[in-house]
């Protein structure tokens, strides 16, 4: 019951949508478990009728639908060797994140990935298999000094799992105070941070909101709510040119985050310092590891079995370790796939709790 009431809480909070496509998922009955149970006569496989997948709209849907239809095929070959012979492949996007989850858990959608949020949220109707890997970042440590040496944030080859949130100061007056008692290894005050203006993103982002918050319940036992100035960015462009103007002292957002704004920064921000000098951006507190987005499946699925879901882990483990498999899934800035546990994802467990005590309040 509590479960249900943290979902129907944050679903009230981000607005809930129907699952785009829902009507093409119900064909996930009883009859794909006879189908299942069938062998096939020319592979000796076991056969499954449709596989239903999921994804999250956080790009647009339709750039999803294009970049992910090879995925379809791949997925029937890997599971054709896996001993699995499948005959359709649909894939779906939600029309939020929220929609994707319920369908997980409905059994309407049999697999999908979802960010660590979406899967805590919906955890009671399905399981995570994976978590995708990107790109690590030559930066990973907890304090907030060691990312101000002036050198950019720069990728490594090393395959990583989770990645940071930064709390970045600006070249505001303001942002460049709390930037230079950091950098002289003094702590911030609450007041300190209290002073500033901040940008945030919407509380459902886990860089640009949810993992500062927990940031600030650990340091000063204070959330976002509890800051007098605040305004929410649409998109992490827009934040990172309020911080460029002046408009804003602090931004919320990924470790890489000045990597992707780092020509804008100059050429539509207006700044004619590089976004690495320590008197143009300065971080100045690091959340603990985000874990990336999942591969998670539906607990009410029919057709989703231990032998299949064991199937399915190694299928896209295989696609994300092919040139082929890396160009479909870098839509979603996945470059692989390494195996999950539920404990992974407590860190994102306690985040959670803490924002929907805070939009209680």
């Amino acid at each position: 019951m509590k479960k249900r009431i943290v979902c129907l809480m944050a679903t009230c909070l981000l607005g809930v949508s129907l699952l785009a496509g829902c009507g093409s998922s119900s064909d996930t009955t009883g009859a794909d478990t006879s189908a299942q149970d069938q062998t096939s006569e020319d592979s000796g496989n076991k056969t499954i009728e449709k596989l239903n997948v999921a994804f999250v709209p956080s790009k647009d849907p339709d750039e999803i639908i294009t970049a992910t239809e090879p995925l379809k095929d791949m997925l029937k070959t890997e599971l054709g060797k896996e001993g699995y012979d499948v005959g359709e492949v649909d894939i779906t996007v939600g029309t939020s994140y929220e929609a994707v989850g319920e369908a997980l858990s409905a059994g309407t959608a049999d697999v999908g990935l979802i960010p660590g949020g979406t899967y805590v949220l919906y955890d009671d109707g399905c399981d995570v298999l994976l978590t995708a890997t990107r790109d690590g970042l030559n930066k990973d440590s907890d304090n907030a000094k060691d990312w101000n040496d002036g050198k950019p944030t720069e990728k490594t080859a090393d395959q990583v799992v989770s990645y940071r949130a930064l709390i970045i100061a600006g070249p505001s007056e303001k942002g460049q105070e709390l930037a230079e008692k950091v950098n002289n290894g003094e702590e911030l005050t609450w007041d300190d941070l209290n002073s500033a203006n901040w940008s945030v993103m919407n509380s459902t982002s886990p860089a640009g909101y949810i993992y500062p918050a927990l940031w600030l319940q650990d340091n000063y036992g204070k959330g976002i709510t509890d800051l007098e100035h605040t305004v929410q960015s649409d998109s992490y462009g827009s934040a990172m040119a309020r911080l460029a103007s002046g408009q804003v002292d602090i931004v919320l957002a990924y470790a890489d985050v000045r990597n992707d704004y780092v020509d804008q920064w100059n050429s539509e921000y207006g700044r004619t310092g590089s976004i690495w000098d320590t008197t143009e951006t300065d971080v100045i507190g690091v959340t603990p590891a985000i874990y990336n987005d999942t591969v998670s499946v539906s607990k009410n699925s029919p057709i989703m079995t231990d032998d299949f879901k064991e199937a399915l882990s190694n299928a896209f483990i295989n696609i994300g370790n092919t040139d082929e498999g890396k160009e479909v899934i870098a839509i979603y800035s996945h470059t692989g796939y390494k195996p999950a546990k539920s404990s992974d994802y407590d860190n994102e467990r306690k985040a959670q709790e803490l924002i929907q005590e805070l939009n209680a309040q």
